[in-house]
């Protein structure tokens, strides 16, 4: 049992449900709720298009999709290529506002996308 100075008594058992809803108390604090501007959103479809096109074979067409959320509370371009919805992909793109640049910081993609050029495998090619 712990006493503290103003006379509150903990059990042992107490302190890790107090514990707990410190955390949870912390993690509520945490919620993404990032909302992106539609010329932001233009900027950022833009470079995963450039990207994709400069970076992989074959590609003839680029659908996105709507969803821009990303759990991590960044933004997340989603989309096809080529109409093929298992050529699908998820791009992550990373924002430097003091340059006002996106850059992609990663990608996901479908069992069926399109292999990447040769010259672009080592390192990716400027986009």
């Amino acid at each position: 049992m712990i006493i503290n100075k103003k006379g509150l008594v903990f059990t042992m058992r107490g302190i890790p449900f107090i514990i707990l809803l410190i955390l949870l108390a912390l993690a509520g604090c945490n919620v993404n709720t990032n909302t992106f501007d539609e010329q932001t959103i233009i900027q950022a479809k833009e470079t995963a298009e450039s990207y994709l096109k400069n970076n992989f074979e074959s590609i003839h067409t680029i659908t996105f999709s709507e969803d821009y959320s990303n759990p991590m509370g960044g933004l997340m371009i989603r989309g096809i290529v080529n109409e093929n919805e298992k050529a699908n992909f998820s791009i992550d793109i990373d924002i430097d506002s003091s340059q006002n640049k996106f850059y992609v910081g990663s990608i996901e993609k479908g069992k069926e996308f399109p292999e990447r050029k040769d010259e672009c495998k080592e390192k990716s090619c400027d986009y």
